[in-house]
């Protein structure tokens, strides 16, 4: 007898099938750098678009945690991301135990299946961030000086959670981790995350730029310093630091997510 987890499984890969658009397949495929020796190499793609994929989650929300992760095991790009949107919300209503059951799973999960930008965007803040926020943030250090690309924008992207409750000390001592790193992913990402950091507390970002802004990857400083004054943003690419009263910015409404 087929079981119901398994059934539910089926159900949901017949409705992405049905939903597939190959044209935005081929579109996706580029966008996501899919190609040989990009940084999405190998990935394939549905074609089926991000609001399409939360509608879908909202009819599948009573699907168990176990088909959750057996759909994250797919090698399908979409099929990834729906399970995530759906592990995100089954995180927010669960009770204790079931939080460090998906927070545990999603960690060994990054490196194969939680791997694209898009994919860490979506549910890193608010799975493994979350989990974090009353817990030790030794995680997140330990993640951001992986050697997988992945496991090191979780990290920061991590902090976003914590961002938004005003905690920014680990994402500034984890931006700081990041700054030899080598990948322009990492540098938008941190940039992103001290931009956000800079929108709640001028001081605190300055701070930083004003410590780090001439050893600082060009993207990430770029990122960093997008929604200040233009003095202030031309004074940090020439090389000057920039008093706190100078650096700040008018507050900003949240940002789409970004590669």
């Amino acid at each position: 007898m087929t079981s119901k987890p398994t059934k539910d499984l089926a159900a949901i890969r017949a409705q992405l099938r049905a939903l597939a658009n190959p044209a935005i397949a081929i579109h996706a495929t580029r966008f996501f750098k899919s190609g040989p020796g990009e940084y999405g190499e190998g990935d394939r793609f549905l074609g089926i678009r991000v609001p399409v994929l939360r509608r879908v989650a909202r009819e599948h929300r009573a699907a168990s945690v176990s088909t959750m992760f057996a759909l994250l095991r797919s090698p399908l790009h979409e099929e990834r991301l729906l399970a995530l949107l759906l592990l995100v919300a089954a995180f927010k209503r669960s009770d204790e135990r079931g939080r460090e059951r998906i927070y545990r799973g999603y960690l060994r999960a990054i490196r194969r299946y939680v791997n694209n930008w898009d994919l860490v965007d979506t549910s890193a803040p608010d799975i493994v961030g979350q989990f974090l926020e009353r817990r030790s943030r030794a995680p997140l250090h330990e993640l951001a000086r992986s050697l997988n690309l992945w496991e090191r924008r979780v990290a920061i992207l991590a902090t976003f959670w914590l961002i938004r409750r005003n905690d920014f000390a680990d994402t500034l001592s984890i931006a700081e981790l990041l700054l030899t790193d080598e990948h322009d992913l990492i540098h938008k990402a941190a940039g992103w995350m001290l931009r956000e950091v800079g929108n709640r507390d001028a001081a605190a970002a300055a701070g930083f730029l004003n410590r780090h802004h001439r050893h600082m990857p060009r993207t990430m400083l770029r990122y960093a310093i997008e929604k200040l004054p233009a003095a202030a943003r031309r004074a940090y690419l020439e090389g000057r630091a920039v008093t706190s009263g100078r650096a700040r910015a008018a507050p900003k409404r949240r940002p789409p997510l970004r590669a």
